[in-house]
């Protein structure tokens, strides 16, 4: 690098330093990240003050090429624009060559899910454990209710805790959840969420009459002692766990969450509508929804292996 273009850099970080109140991790990052640019282009022969907007953006796509995160290059972009914005404002380049990059696209992470299978396994362990006699059996029960309840309705776990408890009198299999922003909107519920909704409801009266009367008097399905005054999602998240370690399944694998997205993919698996997923989900933009498209890729494409007459061809010519 010239001497000029340490200068310039010191001069940088000094302006960062004193008049931003860059903390020092972040003024070490900024050393490193335009450091790195400066040896990519002096191996393009070309120097850190004076590169252009094509420079920068073979800096970029070698980044891409090296395996960086989107994440990474964002941040590495970030870097380069204070610095050239910085050299604009003091007059030292009459233009600033960031401003005609764009931003590495982020990939969406696929949500994580559960098979059929793991979460077969998960609900017939708490039906079987709810039948179990003893102390704790109400809180197996009510546990048993809750996970047919995520897993019938998709709801969201903060949905699912504050449920009222005016939905025990509901009449059919339909309920209307509130979720953000104060939509309502209607859910269906499974034949075996009503049953262990009507086991719940039996067993506090029978199990914990004292609990019972405590239920009539809160608002909630699951109410608890604590200041929200039901369940609360951590309770729930950490209980979850502790059931999936008895199932056999991994525990880092599984949460509402997770079980949220199963109830999600497993309805497009079998045919499912993207837009009614949607509607159920309570997503207000089909956008949030279309994180599932490759569950769709994948049915679309078994759809056509099976169904198309070429397909057909080549699998007698096998």
């Amino acid at each position: 690098m010239s001497g000029r273009d340490g200068a310039r850099l010191e001069s940088f970080l000094e302006m960062m330093s004193a008049e931003r109140g860059a903390a020092t991790n972040t003024l070490s990052s900024y050393e490193h990240d335009l450091s790195d640019l400066r040896e990519f282009l002096a191996g393009q022969g070309q120097s850190l003050t004076e590169a252009e907007g094509n420079d920068l953006s073979a800096y970029l796509a070698h980044l891409s090429a090296q395996g960086f995160a989107s994440t990474s290059q964002a941040r590495r972009l970030s870097s380069m624009r204070q610095f050239y914005r910085f050299l604009y404002a003091e007059g030292l380049r009459g233009d600033d060559p960031t401003g005609i990059l764009d931003a590495p696209k982020k990939g969406r992470a696929l949500p994580k899910t559960m098979s059929v299978a793991d979460v077969t396994r998960l609900l017939a362990l708490a039906a079987d454990e709810a039948q179990g006699q003893g102390p704790g059996q109400l809180g197996r029960i009510r546990m048993h209710l809750l996970l047919e309840l995520l897993y019938a309705t998709g709801m969201r776990v903060s949905e699912l805790v504050s449920l009222p408890s005016k939905v025990l009198r509901h009449e059919g299999r339909f309920l209307m959840i509130r979720g953000k922003g104060n939509k309502d909107r209607m859910v269906l519920l499974s034949r075996t969420a009503i049953t262990a909704m009507t086991a719940y409801d039996d067993a506090r009266k029978v199990l914990s009459p004292e609990k019972a009367k405590a239920a009539e008097d809160s608002p909630w399905l699951f109410p608890s002692n604590g200041k929200e005054g039901h369940l609360t999602r951590q309770v729930f998240a950490r209980d979850l766990k502790d059931i999936a370690i008895r199932a056999g399944l991994s525990p880092s694998a599984i949460s509402p969450h997770v079980m949220r997205h199963a109830f999600a993919s497993h309805l497009l698996q079998n045919g499912a509508d993207l837009r009614a997923v949607q509607e159920l989900l309570g997503h207000s933009d089909i956008s949030t929804t279309q994180i599932y498209t490759h569950v769709l890729e994948e049915r679309l494409q078994e759809l056509v292996q099976t169904h198309h007459p070429l397909a057909k061809q080549a699998k007698n010519l096998d």
